[in-house]
Parts: structure tokens; C-alpha cells; sequence
């Protein structure tokens, strides 16, 4: 077993006050070759029937491989196929790293084809192995028919091609590892989810017993416990990712998916500074790699719910102000969700009206139409609570346009998200219009539909939690008690979000509940306590608990 490395790295720095992060200049993109010197990927040990001069290159491909770093794979594996031209799994590598099971990205045409004639290539060359023949058949089975085959289609077969291949060598890790990634990517359109996580952590737990650094047990793992019902599992785990490996900024990511469930606030922006900054020294070509704002995004979003306004907007116009972003997905649900995320956790209401959607304009916005819902859905809010209906009814109509459009691309998943926060909009839009009890209907049914979901890994939380909007429309009506309910059942879904904390504390008060208005507000001021620039819910709450002492 071999511990593995990544190319060397500049050093890189924080600096002090409210701007978060190292501004470095732009450094190299990553050398696939490993280097002795280099930091340490996990180890892995795939035991390839190619060369043996390629082999310790073949683990470090795969090593990249299981830290979704694909691109840097790639090119370990084209590395390889020109070193070794007879190294079948070299091809089965290459394809591999053209598609990504857990990402919202999808595979473009070019890529389809690409795929399919390196499975070809693979197989005319011939897998050395059984276990290896079984894993060419697992990527052929995804890049079948590269130019009809929906993308979950592809997904399906896949995971039904590597649950044979785990059945005929269930004693073999590497093939155990994507095993239980197979198993969370056809998760997500299963009706009980549930039970491939719980079946994927099983393998996944077993294969880190037997080796505690293998880059997949360990980040897989991550992705199994990334539900409301498994978040608290294996914490030890998910803490070891980042030490496995300190350089790879997924790796100094990935832990925070879970601290974000359980709302420990400052292991998420410890974190995920770590993993910004060791991003922009992993460029994606010329462009910002879309693994900057991904980690932005939930260092933003911790930021907000300790109530660190200033810091916050350094974090965002930090953010902004970088041009050239790699086009993805990810790219633009960050882009657009940051500046939504800042106006409406702020309750900034002017300000989230002025937002403009699809920037930055150098992006595939038309391919996003989740990511661009975001902005129309802040931006329709801030609009129906400036008393411009209008406004707010057109945001809703682009936002049915978004949900259809997701629906014609075969993501029902992505659909389902923009209509909670369609919902949310229409249901606010119906309450300036005086149809309260409509309003109220609304939103207790679009909560009920958001328990059916989890969390999506790509966003650290929702933009705005249904039971939260629940609350604060019914503490408007003059409804305590019942904001109260809504608050607290917010919480358990999103515990420490500042809006939900200081809600429940407001309610619990104006219900004639001081014990319970004394909790939350404590609640918050453990959250966001030592702020130096605090919002007024932080006086009001220190004026509350230091009367009640």
C-alpha cells in the first residue's frame, strides 16, 4: 500500500482583519505526476495489471479520481495511456474522469463521445483481470448509446454494472470504493435514499478499517452521512479527510458538509478558508477552478449565521471582483447564490430587488436553471416586501420557466428546488396581496414538500427555509405561538441559523414563553455572541438574558 502525493505547492498565507483570504497571485495548475516532496493524497493501491513502471502513477490517478479533482485525473491517466500504450485501465481511467456521479455538472456531447471511445479502447486492448474487465463493463454500461442516453439513465446502468462487479469481488477495495459511490449517485432519484447511504457506509466503513487513508472510504463516507438522519455518524471519519490530504481543496472541504448540518459554525469557516485558498492554487486552465466558490459560498453562509455582516461582504466582494470563472454548475449556483444568499439572510429587502440574474455573464446560464432560480427567487422577495407586485410576479413567472426547463433536461431533482422557492415567493406575493390565510396554506404545505428532500451537497443551506418564511409571516399576522412551532421546527432541520434562532426568540417572547425566549436567545449569542459589529437581534438578545439573570 502506497501513500500518495500531489505536485509541489507555492506556500500560501491568511491575512489578518475582515478580508478572509490570501490574495496570492495565480500559480500553476496541478502536475498530474506525483513528486516525493509533494502532499499526500491517502493511500491507495489498485494493484493494475499494466507496467510496472506505471503502476504507483495508476494509484495516484485513482487517488485524484476518489477527491473528485477529474481534470487533474485526466491528465494522470492520458500520462499513463502514453507511457504505458498497452495499460487497458489507463483508458477506463480517462473515462471515468469524464463524468461526475455527485455533481450536479453533466457530461457535454464532446465529452459522451470521448468517453465512449475510451471504454472502446479499453476493451480492444483488454483488461488484464476479471475484477478489471468488470469495471471497462461498468464505464461501458455509462457511455452506451453517447448520443441519446439521458443522463440518469447512464447513472442507473452504471450502478447496476458495478454492483455486479462488487458481487464477483466484494474483497477488492478499489472496486468496493465505487461500489458505494454507485450506490449514492442513484440515491438521489430513489424514492427510499436511505437505504443505499446506509448500504454505501456499511462498505465504506469497512474498507477504512482495513485502510484508515484510503481517499475514498473517507470521502464517500462524507457523502453517505450528508443527510439529516446521519449527519452526527462517524464524525471521527469526516474529520480525518483534511489530514489524509491537507493540500487538495475538496478534501478541506468536504468535512464542512457535515459541519453545516450540525451548525458548527466555526470548523465550517476554518475550513473552508483553508480549502478557498488552496483552490486558486488549482486553476482550471486559465479560469478560476469552480472549487473557490463552492467553498465561498459556505464560508459566506457560516459567516451570515453568526451574524458577520462586514466580514461576510468581504467574503463576497472578494468573490465577485475575480473574473474568468470556469464554467460549471457549480460556478454558477455559487455566483448566483452568494449575492441572494448576503441580501436575503440580511432581510435587505431593497437590496435583493436590485439583484441582477445570469451574471456573470461569461456563463452557461442557459445550462443552469437551478442557479439562476436563486437569483429571481431573491430577487421576487425583495420586490413583493418593497410593494412591488409586479416586479415580484414576473420573478415568479421566470422561476416557472426554470422549473420547467429543469424538468425538459431530465432533472426532476433540480426542478423540485426551484418549486419549494417558487413557492415561498408566490406564498409572499399572496400575503402583500391580503390573501394571509392563502399565504399561510401555502407555506405550511412547501415545508411538508421540503421534509420529503435533503439538503443538495452543492449548497450549504436554503437561500430561505419554508418553515423560516412560515415563521416570520405568521409573527406579522400576530401569531406567536404558532410562529414559535414553525421556528423551532426550522431549527430542527437547520440547527443554528441566526434568522431561526432569533425568531424563535422573538416568538417564544411575544407567546408569553420567557423560558424558551431565554434558551434561543442564549442559543444565539453562543452562535454569534463575540461578533464586534453585531446585528440588533445580538443587543437584543444580550439586553434580554442579562435582565433575566
Amino acid at each position: 500500500m502506497k501513500i500518495l502525493s500531489i505536485g509541489p505547492f507555492s506556500r500560501f498565507g491568511f491575512v489578518t482583519g475582515v478580508l478572509a483570504l490570501s490574495l496570492a497571485g495565480p500559480a500553476p495548475a496541478l502536475d498530474a505526476k506525483h513528486a516525493a516532496s509533494g502532499k499526500s493524497l491517502g493511500a491507495v493501491d489498485f494493484d493494475v495489471s499494466c507496467a510496472e513502471a506505471v503502476r504507483a502513477d495508476f494509484d495516484h490517478a485513482v487517488a485524484l479520481l476518489h477527491h473528485m479533482m477529474y481534470a487533474e485525473s485526466r491528465q494522470a491517466f492520458e500520462q499513463i495511456a502514453e507511457a504505458d500504450p498497452d495499460c487497458a485501465m489507463a483508458h477506463w481511467g480517462i473515462a471515468t474522469s469524464l463524468f461526475q456521479p455527485l455533481w450536479p455538472t453533466r457530461p457535454g456531447p464532446e465529452h459522451l463521445k470521448r468517453g465512449f471511445e475510451e471504454v472502446e479502447k479499453a476493451k480492444a486492448l483488454g483488461p488484464g483481470s476479471e475484477r478489471e474487465g468488470a469495471l471497462v463493463a461498468a464505464a461501458a454500461a455509462f457511455f452506451r448509446e453517447p448520443e441519446t442516453a439521458d443522463w440518469w439513465t447512464r447513472i442507473r446502468r452504471w450502478a447496476d454494472a458495478m454492483e455486479v462487479a462488487y458481487e464477483q469481488s466484494p474483497e477488492q477495495v478499489e472496486t468496493a470504493a465505487f461500489y458505494a459511490l454507485s450506490r449514492l449517485a442513484v440515491a438521489q432519484v430513489e424514492e427510499d435514499r436511505m437505504i443505499y447511504h446506509a448500504e454505501a457506509a456499511k462498505v465504506l466503513l469497512d474498507i477504512y478499517d482495513q485502510r484508515p487513508t484510503h481517499p475514498g472510504a473517507v470521502h464517500y463516507t462524507i457523502h453517505a452521512n450528508d443527510t439529516a438522519a446521519r449527519a452526527g455518524e462517524a464524525l471521527d471519519v469526516v474529520r480525518s479527510y483534511s489530514k489524509i490530504a491537507p493540500s487538495v481543496p475538496h478534501a478541506l472541504h468536504m468535512p464542512t458538509h457535515i459541519f453545516v448540518r450540525l451548525g458548527d459554525w466555526p470548523a465550517t469557516i476554518e475550513w473552508n478558508r483553508k480549502s478557498a485558498a488552496a483552490a486558486l492554487r488549482f486553476p482550471h486552465g486559465d479560469a478560476v477552478s469552480h472549487h473557490y466558490p463552492h467553498a465561498m459560498d459556505y464560508l459566506l453562509y457560516a459567516r451570515l449565521q453568526q451574524g458577520e455582516d462586514q466580514r461576510a461582504k468581504a467574503l463576497l466582494d472578494e468573490t465577485l471582483m475575480k473574473e474568468n470563472y470556469q464554467d460549471s454548475f457549480v460556478s454558477g449556483f455559487h455566483l448566483a447564490a452568494m449575492p441572494a444568499r448576503y441580501a436575503v439572510e440580511r432581510r435587505d429587502w431593497v437590496e435583493a430587488a436590485k439583484l441582477e440574474p445570469r451574471m456573470p455573464g461569461t456563463l452557461s446560464w442557459d445550462r443552469y436553471p437551478w442557479a439562476e432560480a436563486l437569483s429571481w427567487c431573491a430577487r421576487g422577495l425583495g420586490a413583493a416586501h418593497g410593494g412591488d407586485l409586479d416586479a415580484a410576479r414576473a420573478a415568479e413567472r421566470r422561476m416557472e420557466a426554470l422549473r420547467d426547463a429543469a424538468k425538459a433536461a431530465g432533472e426532476a431533482g433540480f426542478a423540485r428546488y426551484i418549486e419549494i422557492d417558487r413557492r415561498i415567493l408566490a406564498a409572499r406575493i399572496a400575503h402583500q396581496q391580503g390573501e394571509s390565510g392563502e399565504a399561510v396554506a401555502l407555506l405550511r404545505a412547501t415545508a411538508k414538500l421540503d421534509r420529503t428532500i435533503e439538503k443538495h451537497p452543492i449548497t450549504p443551506g436554503a437561500l430561505l427555509p419554508p418553515y423560516e418564511a412560515l415563521g416570520d409571516l405568521l409573527m406579522e399576522l400576530e401569531r406567536p405561538a404558532e410562529a414559535l412551532e414553525a421556528f423551532q421546527s426550522s431549527l430542527e432541520i437547520w440547527p443554528g441559523r441566526y434568522n431561526s434562532l432569533l425568531g424563535a426568540a422573538r416568538a417564544a417572547r411575544a407567546a408569553g414563553r420567557d423560558d424558551v425566549a431565554r434558551s434561543s436567545y442564549s442559543a444565539l449569542l453562543e452562535v454569534a455572541g463575540e461578533v464586534e459589529a453585531p446585528r440588533t437581534g445580538v443587543t437584543e438578545a444580550r439586553e434580554f438574558v442579562a435582565r433575566e439573570m
